[in-house]
């Protein structure tokens, strides 16, 4: 589809739309792999709820034989199945023929025990990086490569945005008659028209939910999630727990005010505190009745003489809420719900689970599956278009404008973005001085890339 304006006929905004024209291709091209894997692991990972209970559907139907032994005596059980270990966290069972879950720390590897409550037996013990579900979430976010990875998603997470915004714009119908082509897609036009109609058709259908997908994945990713931090420091919205990883890692709350299942697990080597027979015990008696959110997740003190901490780990995050018990009298400490938290945590509690699919229920992860395979199809059709359009032996990015425009809104949008997103910035701004200072003085490197007209070459 030729997109130009024809000559001596150019269009206002003409030389405007050639340049969104030209980083749209060059954004959709370095995300399309990028999309079609996050899109694919995104999808496995929605549906966790349901694969982990069919996963450890082996060990919550158990038979329920006798009283219940105490809970100090499930923590040694899981103890001794991994040697030199220390209590972590106590998952509190939320039936009696449940297996009661126990993390257990060595040389700063956690290890999930599953202990039968009634016999002692140890039925199964898991590293929780080695958890399936983990591991989806590591190769969706990190790619299995930490820090780098984490990196690598995030950059190509700004510039799908990028792709998204651009593309919204070159769908813009401009004196069309009709939604054929627009909205719909025409079946009867060839290939070269199904395909474009397929690309442009899934984009506009899936943007919305795609942009918010992507916004609400940001709080995870290293650098913005970082970014994200230093904003929450600069304008004292740090009170209250931060329960969202980081780049793969779970940031320290700063205060013991902070409440969270993280304090003191974070890269601090901190003495194990004593545990006395019975707090365990009276933490849970005390927990029960508040009607947290499951999983509760109860953690042992941080030093001799603090409280154990206590947290809802549940997927819809407005749920959510902390507290903290004193192990020597059972006594509640303090509480702090989802509705006490800084309206910035608040809004990004509330993004990642729409995110994760879990804050409208079955609807929420069918919309999320939705989103995901219209983007595959979005990916797919971009690089069926591009390898069906390509000249032989060259990449087929649109030829540059002679004289390019910029209009101030979209000058004003790409500092907008770069400032919202750095590494959208920092990676423009590369790409940028690389085309200008390197790549336009290489003849071939400039013809291949599209900087110049194979025409010009050849006159």
């Amino acid at each position: 589809m030729n997109t130009n304006p024809p000559a001596g006929h150019r269009a206002p905004g003409a030389r405007w739309y050639n340049a969104v024209w030209r980083w749209h291709f060059y954004a959709g091209l370095f995300c399309i792999p990028f999309i079609i894997w996050l899109s694919l692991t995104g999808t496995i990972y929605l549906w966790r709820p349901q694969m982990e209970a069919l996963l450890d559907r082996p060990y919550d139907h158990l038979p329920v034989a006798g009283r219940t032994v105490s809970p100090d005596a499930q923590v040694r059980a899981a103890l001794a199945a991994v040697p030199g270990s220390s209590l972590h966290k106590y998952v509190l069972s939320e039936h009696p023929g449940n297996a009661v879950r126990v993390i257990v720390s060595a040389d700063g590897v956690d290890h999930r025990v599953y202990v039968d409550p009634h016999s002692l037996a140890v039925l199964k013990v898991i590293g929780e990086e080695d958890r399936p579900l983990n591991v989806v979430s590591r190769l969706h976010g990190e790619l299995l490569a930490g820090v780098w990875g984490s990196y690598l998603v995030e950059i190509a997470a700004c510039w799908a945005i990028v792709m998204l915004l651009t593309g919204l714009y070159l769908w813009w119908p401009r004196n069309r008659k009709g939604l054929a082509g627009v909205l719909y897609t025409r079946l009867r036009g060839g290939r070269r028209l199904f395909w474009r109609d397929i690309h442009a058709t899934a984009g506009i259908w899936v943007s919305v939910f795609a942009l918010g997908l992507i916004l609400t994945g940001l709080p995870w990713a290293n650098a913005w999630g970082s970014y994200l931090g230093e904003v929450r420091t600069l304008t004292g919205a740090t009170q209250g727990p931060v329960d969202w990883t980081i780049g793969g890692k779970a940031p320290t709350p700063k205060t013991d005010a902070m409440l969270g299942p993280h304090a003191g697990h974070d890269g601090m080597v901190m003495a194990t505190p004593t545990i006395r027979p019975g707090e365990l015990a009276r933490v849970i008696a005390t927990v029960r009745p508040l009607r947290i959110a499951p999983p509760v997740l109860l953690s042992p003190p941080e030093h001799d003489g603090a409280p154990w901490a206590v947290s809802s780990d549940a997927a819809d995050r407005p749920l959510r809420s902390d507290a903290q018990v004193d192990g020597a009298t059972g006594r509640l400490v303090g509480r702090v719900a989802f509705a006490e938290r800084h309206w910035i945590d608040r809004v990004i509690g509330y993004g990642i689970a729409a995110h994760e699919g879990a804050l409208f229920g079955i609807a929420n992860q069918i919309l999320g599956t939705l989103t995901a395979l219209l983007l595959v199809v979005l990916a797919v059709s971009g690089g069926v278009m591009w390898w069906r359009r390509r000249p032989t032996g060259l990449l087929g990015a649109p030829v540059p404008s002679a004289h390019p425009r910029y209009r101030p809104a979209l000058v004003a949008a790409i500092v907008g973005l770069g400032i919202y997103m750095p590494l959208f910035g920092l990676t423009l701004l590369v790409v940028t001085i690389v085309e200008r200072v390197l790549l336009r003085r290489v003849p071939r490197a400039r013809l291949w890339l599209g900087l110049e007209s194979p025409a010009l070459r050849t006159a």
